[in-house]
């Protein structure tokens, strides 16, 4: 089997090093969840999406389905919540929020019963006998 040669081995280290570069650029900073509990209790977040983010009022967050780019994008410019513009939170601030919101517990699905004379202990029949 042959080698690459040098132009097929330049252009490999090129894309190699285009699509390395374009992955960083497109990766934000991560947020401190830390610091996002804090601007969620400071901006009263949980007023309408509840301490733990599950909703009330406004939308559930938790389980939150979009990017920190996206996030940041819908809260300065949502469709049905207040807007929080760049000079109300920052990017990084958003980030930070961000980081908290995906820290939050998913509440575990509620286990169903299923009752049936079938499934019934011995002695508790609902016939009688």
């Amino acid at each position: 089997m042959k080698g690459l040669g040098i132009e097929n081995a330049c252009i490999l280290a090129a894309c190699v090093f285009l699509i390395g570069s374009t992955a960083t650029a497109q990766t934000p900073a991560a947020g401190s969840a830390e610091r996002g509990k804090e601007l969620y209790l400071a901006y009263s977040c949980y007023a309408c999406h509840g301490y733990d983010g599950h909703g009330g009022a406004g939308a559930r967050l938790v389980p939150l389905a979009m990017t920190v780019t996206r996030f940041t994008a819908y809260v300065h410019n949502p469709r049905r919540m207040p807007p929080y513009t760049d000079k109300v939170l920052s990017d990084p601030q958003l980030a930070d929020l961000f980081a908290y919101i995906k820290s939050l517990r998913r509440r575990p699905r509620p286990i169903r019963f299923r009752c049936s004379a079938a499934s019934s202990p011995p002695g508790n029949s609902t016939t009688g006998t």
